[in-house]
């Protein structure tokens, strides 16, 4: 009896293994992209509804005189709101008194945060004390704060005041809060006293990020303290320094409830910030169209601000991100 011969299989006759079907990747595919919008559903609505929706109606009512009641507005006005606040004398100011903000946090606050995380870098006694406190008044709320300062700053029982008559310093004294001349300074001195412990910590983090070796390398090689610092710490610290700078001016812009519980603006308008005029003209002179038209344009400003932040001062840092993340897929 003789076996019948077995039949070859024919090349592409049935299913490869080890090679999926189309339709299964498609499948795979179509269920991984349904997982990922599934998670992001919950994230995407309320970005929608806090974020997108808030920014589409004030540049709606922007356009029109509405006081924010009876409905919806309906006295349409086009772009006389914006006209107005590029006229306005206290707009000027508002850029002016935040633009000094800038200059000083840039040049003074983040200097000092920078120093401090230097020196709190060293081996010392008690250092985790030192930076507990330096980072303990960022942790107060601002309204916190604001109430604190304005009783140390008050003209007469004010600490800052009694500490100068009892050194005998009593021509130094001053209404810090309610003079024009010294308003500024002293809400600047208060955000500094605020907020540079934040900075600190930024900096102390970046710096203990940065390998030991390569300081030791470098005083090997004769260089000072100072040169380490210019030509090793400072270029690796570059990417902090640069959120830190990104951070502070992008706050200053935003700034608000420190300076409306320590001055509300005054006096005269002297330490007034674009988010206290929106404030005084949406909520205390019921100008919604108007105060509209005032966050637009401190969104458009934050906008192209950050825009052009990240395009030509932090490229490399992001780029080296996207870079080092595509590496490790």
């Amino acid at each position: 009896m003789t076996e019948r011969p077995e039949k070859r299989a024919q090349p592409g006759a049935g299913p490869r293994p080890g090679l999926p079907r189309a339709a299964d990747r498609r499948r795979r595919r179509l269920r991984g992209l349904a997982t990922i919008a599934l998670f992001l559903l919950p994230a995407l609505v309320l970005y929608g509804l806090l974020v997108l929706a808030p920014i589409a109606i004030a540049a709606y009512t922007s356009l029109f005189r509405w006081n924010g009641l009876g409905g919806r507005p309906e006295d349409f006005i086009g772009f006389d709101n914006f006209t107005r606040l590029f006229a306005s004398d206290v707009f000027h100011g508002d850029l002016r008194n935040g633009l000094i903000i800038i200059v000083l946090s840039l040049t003074i606050q983040l200097p000092l945060a920078l120093g401090l995380a230097l020196l709190l870098n060293q081996r010392m006694r008690g250092r985790a004390v030192y930076r507990l406190m330096f980072f303990a008044p960022y942790v107060l709320s601002e309204v916190i704060t604001g109430v604190l300062f304005s009783l140390i700053l008050s003209p007469e029982a004010g600490l800052a005041n009694q500490i100068l008559r009892a050194v005998g310093l009593e021509e130094l004294e001053r209404a810090w809060l309610a003079d024009p001349s010294t308003v500024l300074p002293a809400l600047f001195l208060v955000m500094t006293w605020k907020y540079f412990g934040f900075y600190m910590i930024l900096f102390l983090a970046g710096r203990q990020s940065i390998p030991r070796e390569l300081g030791e390398a470098a005083a090997i090689d004769g260089a000072t303290p100072w040169k380490q610092f210019r030509y090793v710490t400072l270029p690796l610290l570059g990417p902090t320094v640069r959120i830190a700078a990104f951070l502070s001016i992008i706050g200053t812009i935003q700034l608000f409830d420190l300076v409306w519980v320590l001055t509300a603006g005054g006096p005269d308008h002297a330490s007034e910030t674009m988010a206290v005029t929106m404030f005084q003209f949406g909520f205390k002179r019921t100008q919604i169209g108007y105060a509209s038209a005032i966050s637009v344009v401190m969104f458009v400003l934050s906008m192209i601000f950050a825009l052009a932040y990240l395009r030509f001062v932090m490229r490399r840092d992001t780029r080296g991100a996207v870079t080092t993340m595509g590496d490790h897929r």
